[in-house]
């Protein structure tokens, strides 16, 4: 979430483009994160270029050759208005949509190939790159941040799948699932690539000796992230917020994960996700082998159907779903949870107050976190009750001091220290056998009990004797003060 100087400054370059006539937020969105970028990459460049020259060392992999130096940030921004519109135009805009990955087959070049720069004026790209200059956006996932901000200020981001997952959330899913270099990584649902991207920057902090072997680097680069969306914005913004992580070439594509048309069966080892919660599909248009698991049309469940298919055996998954998930009364509901606790390794359900998704969603959700196994394993299921993530529950998700994450973190990895946990606490196991019993039910009010404390009160004679005491008192101030009215 962003707050302060960057909240005001993007806050103007909205009002910048709003004035100028662009009044379709995503075309917006769009546009702020294509200068982003290149901002960014100039940012890069120069630490680059600093590094080398501590070391007396040539730049390894320069960004920008001779011919390109003018399409850097630091040597455009103080252009005169007209010549900076032309140059953005002619010279900068055409550099990372064609030139920037020629003649390679990743996941930017060929999203990038239908961008278009749509900023209207001379006069309009001057201010926005003036408020651009000023910000440090040397932090990987500020772009994401921005476009989650941005998607809070528009009315049908709630309704039109536009939404977000706020960062910190994806960041704890990421901490709980602990990536690592062997894994084949995975988002069906990846929007700007939050999901993803987080997962290579954890991976990046935490193996970064080990990137630096050939092998390990090839597979980050290219095999080890994959995602799939509808949206070629998200695709585009996405591939933008991969390559900024050091992932030049991931498996970014255009395909609806529901469909036919998506073949990828058993195939990664980590899925993290928060795949849509609302709406439904024509069952025709649907993978067959998902319905066998989930006869529904509701996306919720097919998503859930979709990892259960699409990962090894072995594989894990954390995934956001609504409430409805795990107690709704359906066929489709009862037989996808007893496919989870039945088939596989269901390992944890850690509920989410309703407030996570404000301000364009209020709907109460968990998170889902399993193996695939395809033959059982389930003994106990961790629950957590989360109240607090750190922000406000209201539409403002103001930062409070209340916040669950890091306590989750920390039981999640020591989970043989909750084994005597009572269910009157915040976390505790629950057998599968009780599960099974309560149809698969995975709602944490199913199972918590709440601890009710004796109230004692005074005998009710005690309380008339006081009440007629105050009565008097009442009535004695009350004459005297009509005695002093009369005077």
């Amino acid at each position: 979430m962003i707050t302060g100087e960057l909240k005001n400054k993007i806050d103007g370059i909205w009002d910048i483009f709003w004035s100028s006539g662009m009044t379709n937020p995503l075309t917006v969105i769009e546009q702020i994160t294509y200068l982003m970028f290149i901002k960014i990459l100039d940012d890069n460049e120069l630490k680059k270029e600093s590094n080398a020259a501590a070391f007396d060392m040539p730049v390894v992999d320069p960004i920008f050759d001779d011919e390109h130096q003018v399409c850097r940030w630091h040597k455009f921004r103080n252009f005169e208005a007209e010549a900076m519109f032309k140059n953005m135009t002619e010279k900068v805009f055409p550099f990372i949509k064609e030139d920037l990955h020629a003649g390679r087959d990743t996941a930017f070049a060929k999203y990038m190939k239908d961008a278009l720069f749509l900023v209207p004026t001379a006069r309009v790209l001057v201010r926005v790159v003036d408020a651009l200059d000023s910000l440090d956006l040397n932090n990987k996932d500020i772009m994401g941040d921005v476009y989650e901000y941005l998607l809070s200020q528009i009315a049908q981001s709630g309704t039109n799948g536009q939404f977000r997952t706020p960062r910190h959330i994806i960041k704890m899913m990421v901490e709980l699932m602990q990536p690592n270099l062997d894994d084949v990584i995975c988002d069906p649902a990846m929007g700007s690539a939050g999901f993803i991207c987080a997962a290579a920057a954890y991976i990046s902090e935490n193996y970064g000796s080990d990137l630096m072997k050939t092998e390990n680097k090839k597979h980050y680069t290219t095999t080890m992230f994959s995602g799939f969306d509808t949206d070629q914005t998200m695709l585009r913004i996405g591939a933008m917020n991969m390559m900024l992580h050091g992932v030049e070439a991931p498996n970014i594509s255009w395909q609806d994960s529901l469909s036919e048309d998506n073949t990828h069966r058993e195939e990664y080892s980590l899925i993290m996700a928060n795949p849509p919660f609302t709406g439904s599909l024509d069952k025709e248009t649907v993978s067959k082998d998902l319905i066998a698991i989930a006869p529904t049309k509701k996306t919720e469940l097919l998503f859930m159907a979709l990892f259960l298919k699409s990962l090894k055996i072995g594989g894990r998954c954390a995934s956001i779903v609504p409430d409805g998930v795990l107690f709704g009364s359906s066929r489709a509901h009862k037989a996808l949870r007893k496919e989870l606790v039945e088939n596989n390794r269901l390992e944890a359900v850690i509920s989410m107050p309703s407030g996570v998704f404000k301000p364009y969603a209020g709907v109460s959700t968990a998170i889902v976190i399993f193996t695939k196994t395809g033959g059982g394993g389930t003994d106990n299921v961790w629950f957590y009750d989360m109240k607090a993530d750190g922000y406000s529950l209201d539409d403002k998700r103001s930062p409070v001091e209340q916040n669950d994450i890091p306590d989750i973190l920390a039981r999640f990895k020591n989970l043989d220290g909750e084994k005597d946990r009572e269910r009157t606490e915040q976390s505790f196991f629950v057998p599968k056998s009780e599960i099974a019993e309560n149809d698969y039910d995975l709602s944490i009010n199913k199972y918590k009990k709440i601890e009710y404390v004796a109230v004692e009160y005074p005998p009710t004679e005690e309380i008339l004797a006081e009440l007629e005491s105050l009565n008097e008192q009442v009535s004695m101030e009350m004459a005297e003060l009509n005695e002093m009215l009369r005077k």
